[in-house]
């Protein structure tokens, strides 16, 4: 039987994957966009992402609903002491927040980055969590430089 291809829109599905994430349910989903390049590309990467099970922290990746409605997942770069947070996609330099805790559904658990599954501990995770974090106004720069790196070491 030959598999078939619907459109939903990303409302009604993200609506969807929220409430498996709220029931306890983890979930995947295929990265899109480009906001969370170098560590996830878009289209060739996947996540898997649950509901909290507490507050998060900085470095933690959230996934959560803007005001107006949009889905987004990106990196805690900030938790103020109100416990609200303040995010940014890896490929960015503009923080954004404060987001109140229970824009918050879903943190990431493991990414699918090249084919291999890795979450907490992983280098590369370590890295974009750390030190990126750290060095978000240095950004653009380092991804300037990335592309004269050798291929392999990347």
């Amino acid at each position: 039987m030959e598999p078939v291809t619907r459109t939903v829109d990303t409302d009604s599905y993200m609506r969807v994957l929220s409430g498996l994430v709220a029931k306890g349910e983890t979930v995947c989903l295929t990265i899109t966009g480009g906001s969370m390049t170098p560590f996830l590309v878009h289209g060739r990467d996947s996540i898997r992402f649950a509901k909290p099970n507490g507050p998060l922290r900085r470095g933690d990746m959230a996934f959560y609903r803007r005001r107006n409605g949009q889905y987004v997942m990106h990196r805690i770069v900030r938790v103020d002491r109100q416990g609200n947070y303040y995010a940014a996609g890896d490929a960015q330099t503009e923080i954004e927040g404060p987001l109140a805790p229970d824009m918050v559904f879903a943190v990431v658990t493991d990414v699918c980055r090249k084919g291999k599954w890795i979450k907490k501990g992983n280098p590369w995770w370590d890295f974009f969590a750390g030190p990126w974090v750290a060095l978000i106004k240095l950004r653009p720069l380092m991804l300037k430089l990335s592309f004269i790196v050798p291929k392999g070491l990347r």
